[in-house]
């Protein structure tokens, strides 16, 4: 994100909120990656298709050499894999799939946007081990009528523009702002209002009678369509193809990895729940005496092959330690698996991960919730990868009993109601080359597109400081950030979390990149947090 973005929400005069936002100019990075590498391997399938034509039409094939005829083989398998691949991309620029939530819940949940930040809390006024509140800044606040040049009304302002564009607040309108909320609330495209049921009238005014409180000022009536809301999941999908080669390396790459993990480590693979998991489990291992299991969710990209140094330093340093890797086919651009485009909901992923957990007496949901997390017999150490943080917050939301601590590495579910993770993943320009690699090679491949573009419930995948139990012990929960992370806004995150009074468990790299926190200093880090509260037992 640029610079000028990266506002600290102090108070600042009202025209902080009506600066344009001017995407920075294109580095010559981003030439080099597209000229080296993007065009590159975007030009393979059409290619194959001229040769394959070609070949063909001029009957040249039968004066092939072997080569030749070798060759022509490689790209009729382009050339059939580009039909394959561009009829899932029709399938998954359909509808989306995930229909409207509970009204109640989403209503809640919206209040509860409304709310963040609203109370007057100093990031650096409190302190972990003496704080009586047990939840400081968590919603206990009406919300109020605040001034224009309030900070807290400049600072909202200054988010929620995020969702459209990043255009100056004022140049917002109701319209605009009604089809915002319709997304948000419906998932739903805004029909005419006149022909809305009366009950979602009121809803839409009661919404924007609270963010003109919030906000400050009165959106004006009318429409300005330079103005037009992000709408994840009615937004067209963006979809850029690869060539058959590539996704048969993945694939193969991480087929080695798993019998890397098998030979090294006794890594075994189990398909069950309808969930596909690595599991080590050390020889003589007792859930009683040993090391609390650890699980570990990855996030977008290429799945084991990109955190195979992460997961393999971890058990060389933790032999001891059980592992439970929960794969992710359809963010991992496994495009041979069955449920490459099927991706598991936040109730399933949940319950899948329960019955996996109890079956391997690692934990029990059942322990009742009267219970301090750290006098439970039993339980695990959950650590997420930015989207692997969506799954964590599922299973803390529904089965808290199930996780003794948690660890969140860039995690992309806090603030991501603030709109910068779904702009800067999938709107925002790119600028230089990093960007152009994780929009083309991640952002708009098939299976990540569909999950978040087609598939995506941001009540669900956000959570809250108040959802995470004993998130401000250290020793318990922890959380990595990355001040240069180009994806989330991590200044927001951790001024969010530092003004519930997190300290001690939040590690902070200013010059931190996505990701870094897994090499280096971060690793040593967090090995260091394991290990601390591995062996605890009651």
């Amino acid at each position: 994100m640029a610079a000028a973005e990266k506002d600290t929400g102090a108070a600042a005069p009202a025209r902080v909120s009506e600066r344009p936002y001017v995407p920075p100019p294109k580095d010559l990075t981003f030439y080099i990656v597209l000229l080296v590498v993007i065009i590159p391997l975007w030009s393979i399938p059409p290619l194959s298709w001229g040769f394959v034509l070609y070949s063909l039409r001029t009957d040249s094939l039968w004066t092939f050499a072997w080569l030749g005829k070798f060759i022509f083989a490689l790209a009729l398998a382009e050339v059939f894999f580009s039909v394959y691949h561009f009829n899932l991309a029709g399938y998954v620029a359909g509808p989306c799939r995930v229909g409207a939530g509970n009204l109640g819940e989403l209503q809640t949940a919206f209040k509860r946007v409304l709310q963040a930040g609203l109370a007057s809390l100093s990031e650096e006024g409190y302190d972990e081990e003496t704080l009586d509140d047990e939840r400081p800044g968590s919603p206990g606040e009406e919300i109020e009528l605040l001034e224009s040049t309030d900070p807290r009304a400049i600072d909202f302002r200054t988010m929620l523009r995020t969702w459209f564009g990043r255009v100056p607040f004022s140049q917002i309108r109701r319209q605009e702002m009604f089809e915002w909320f319709y997304w948000a609330i419906f998932n739903a495209k805004l029909p005419a209002l006149d022909t809305l049921p009366a009950s979602h009238r009121t809803v839409l005014e009661d919404t924007l009678k609270m963010v003109e409180m919030r906000t400050g000022v009165q959106i004006p009536e009318g429409s300005n369509p330079a103005a037009r809301p992000l709408r994840l999941t009615l937004d067209p999908v963006t979809i850029a193809w690869r060539p058959f080669g590539f996704y048969v390396f993945i694939t193969v790459a991480n087929y080695l990895a798993r019998l890397r993990l098998r030979h090294k480590w006794q890594v075994k693979h189990y398909s069950k729940h309808g969930l596909d998991y690595l599991l080590r489990i050390p020889e003589g291992y007792d859930v009683k005496t040993g090391p609390q299991p650890i699980v570990f969710m990855h996030g977008l990209g290429l799945g084991l092959l990109q955190y195979m140094p992460i997961i393999s330093y971890l058990m060389k340093v933790l032999p001891d330690t059980p592992f439970l890797v929960p794969l992710q086919p359809h963010i991992s651009q496994q495009i041979f698996h069955p449920h490459f485009l099927m991706p598991k909901g936040r109730k399933e992923t949940a319950e899948a991960m329960r019955t996996i957990l109890e079956e391997l007496g690692w934990a029990e949901a059942g322990e009742s919730d009267d219970v301090p997390i750290q006098a439970r017999a039993k339980g695990v150490t959950v650590i997420s990868h930015s989207n692997g943080s969506y799954s964590h917050a599922w299973v803390l939301k529904a089965y808290p009993q199930l996780i003794k601590r948690s660890c969140f590495v860039d995690p992309v579910t806090f603030c991501l109601w603030e709109g910068d993770v779904c702009y800067n993943f999938l709107y925002r320009r790119c600028h230089n080359g990093l960007q152009l690699v994780m929009r083309y090679f991640v952002g708009m491949e098939l299976g990540v597109a569909n999950l978040l573009q087609r598939n995506f419930d941001w009540s669900s995948n956000s959570l809250w400081y108040e959802e995470i139990p004993n998130a401000r012990d250290p020793s318990r929960t922890k959380f990595f950030l990355g001040g240069s992370d180009s994806i989330l806004h991590a200044d927001r995150v951790k001024r969010y979390l530092t003004s519930h009074g997190v300290r001690n468990g939040l590690w902070y790299d200013p010059n931190g990149q996505h990701g870094q926190a897994l090499r280096g200093e971060g690793v040593k880090e967090l090995v260091r947090w394991i290990q601390e509260g591995a062996v605890e037992k009651p």
